[in-house]
């Protein structure tokens, strides 16, 4: 084989080197592969590394006021959360900042009370630590959850009064900071565990507000009903109607056949109604009162004489005449109280109610000219019934209600790709590729002339002066034939002369030059070397 054959020549001629080469060799290679290694780890590496991420913006001021009055170049990051410090500052940046206390939004929880001391603290100090721990403490929870980047929580604990009718009720507010800005969907969410971690609190008197102002969930009171919530709930009222209709128009027109768009306009206030209902044909006799009265009187009026002995003293006049009269009276009266009928209902609706909805339903249309079939005589083929039918489809998902307004428009158009889902993106040009690799090839392509530079001018003559050959093996070569050696000594004189030698000092050049090494001739064996400077005599007289 003549693989192998090359292989053991290789071998061989590995193995003739001798184990002092051979060491010269390997040590060679070994610092030719740490200086390479080296050179691409410093190239590679990058100019700044994070020192803190996730900081507040008050945190990323002090902290960058503090490291430029020590000297630190520093950088902060695109979105403006993250402190960058030049590569191995890092140590150093840190030191400096826990010095002063920075950042100090890491230190907002129960680790206040690690700096509080037993001694002198009172209870007012206490209460206070408390409530800056408990609002840390939840504030690095609700920076926790899904779309909130900042947060920041101000709680008001009841201050219980002896001589006071109507307790204070603990209370809070949260200011949040949301990618999407504006998305309610969370405040529900920081509502019950701001309400849920402090004792005696309930969820309507915990307010959650955006960083521009808007209030995304308030009290229960109508006056303070945030619009927030009303967004939201028409938001999930259209997902709702959206699925609805989707699951119906999937199994007829396919998935990728038509597109469906609703707006639905809630009303959510709050309306409470009391009514009483009287019926008259029901009724009951709660009581009833008898009152009899009967009357009986009887008059007499006797009437004296009128006579001449009225006037004589002690005179008794007889009355011979008197009137009479009689009278009797009856009345009875009857009192009967009935009970009539009545209900009274009292109905409150806290829910939303449908104003109006619009729908609109976009349909390929040459998925409808294919359940339309082909038309018979070549005319155009009509699709409107197929549209119609949609359209009543629609409306029975949809819940539709002329009464109130709501719209329905269902239009048969022509989809791009014929409703075929979107191919893959093409490629990156080979130009943008290199644009964007930039920077790696330019590392690649330092490192790369590192290494060559090591092998071209480090490496090659260090193998060079290992397998150059000893002065006894130029000797012999010299005493075998006379052009030879002349030819090795030039040799060497223009390899000295062309290729310079980094390793090598001033005095091993010396001792490697051709007049050094025909004085080493010399002293091996004299009559040699005479016998080849008379050739030399004898060549320059012929010429």
């Amino acid at each position: 084989m003549p693989g192998r054959a090359h292989l053991e020549k290789l071998w061989q001629n590995i193995l003739e080197l001798g184990p002092r080469r051979l060491i010269a060799l390997g040590l060679v290679g070994l610092t030719v592969f740490f200086a390479v290694g080296l050179g691409a780890y410093y190239l590679s590496r990058p100019l700044r590394e994070t020192l803190y991420a996730g900081l507040s913006r008050d945190d990323v001021t002090r902290m960058g006021a503090a490291l430029k009055e020590a000297g630190i170049s520093f950088d902060v990051s695109a979105d403006g959360t993250a402190v960058l410090v030049g590569y191995g500052q890092t140590a150093q940046a840190r030191m400096l900042l826990a010095e002063k206390g920075l950042p100090q939004s890491g230190k907002a929880g129960y680790e206040l009370f690690n700096d509080l001391g037993s001694l002198g603290l009172t209870s007012f100090m206490q209460d206070i630590t408390r409530v800056r721990a408990l609002e840390g403490e939840l504030a690095r929870t609700i920076q926790t959850l899904k779309g909130v980047k900042a947060a920041r929580v101000h709680i008001v604990m009841p201050d219980p009064g002896s001589f006071r009718r109507e307790q204070q009720p603990a209370s809070a507010s949260v200011v949040v900071r949301t990618e999407p800005a504006n998305d309610p969907a969370v405040a529900p969410v920081i509502r019950q565990l701001v309400a849920a971690a402090i004792p005696g609190m309930k969820p309507d008197k915990v307010t959650v507000l955006n960083t521009d102002g808007t209030v995304l969930l308030a009290g229960d009171d109508a006056t303070t009903a945030p619009a927030g919530r009303l967004a939201s709930l028409e938001q999930t009222v259209n997902h709702e109607i959206q699925d609805n209709i989707r699951r119906t128009l999937t199994p007829y027109l396919g998935p990728n056949n038509f597109e469906v768009s609703v707006v639905a306009r809630l009303n959510t206030d709050k309306t409470k109604t009391d009514e009483t209902i009287f019926n008259p044909d029901q009724k009951v006799e709660r009581s009833l009162r008898t009152v009899k009265e009967s009357e009986s009187s009887q008059n007499r009026a006797p009437q004296k004489p009128t006579t001449a002995q009225q006037n004589l003293p002690n005179q008794n006049v007889q009355a011979s005449g008197s009137e009479n009269s009689n009278s009797e009276s009856q009345r009875r009266e009857d009192l009967s109280n009935f009970e009539i009928s009545s209900k009274t209902v009292s109905t409150i609706s806290d829910g939303y109610s449908v104003k109006n909805l619009s729908v609109a339903v976009l349909v390929n249309r040459s998925r409808l000219e294919a359940l339309a079939g082909p038309a018979k005589d070549g005319s155009r083929i009509e699709i409107e019934p197929k549209v119609a039918e949609i359209e009543q489809l629609v409306a029975s998902a949809s819940g539709f209600n002329k009464v109130r307004g709501d719209q329905i428009k269902v239009a048969a158009v022509s989809f791009v790709n014929d409703g075929q889902p979107l191919g893959p993106a093409p490629p990156l040009g080979l130009g943008e590729v290199l644009l964007r690799q930039s920077g790696t090839l330019i590392n690649a392509a330092t490192i790369l002339i590192v290494g060559c530079l090591l092998i071209w001018f480090g490496l090659r003559p260090a193998v060079n002066a290992i397998l150059a050959p000893s002065p006894a093996t130029e000797l012999a070569l010299a005493g075998a034939e006379g052009d030879g050696a002349l030819a090795l000594l030039q040799a060497e004189q223009d390899a000295a002369a062309s290729s310079p030698n980094l390793i090598e000092d001033l005095s091993e050049q010396m001792a490697r030059s051709p007049i050094r090494k025909l004085e080493q001739l010399v002293e091996l064996d004299e009559e040699q070397v005479a016998n080849i400077l008379k050739q030399w005599l004898t060549r320059e007289e012929a010429a």
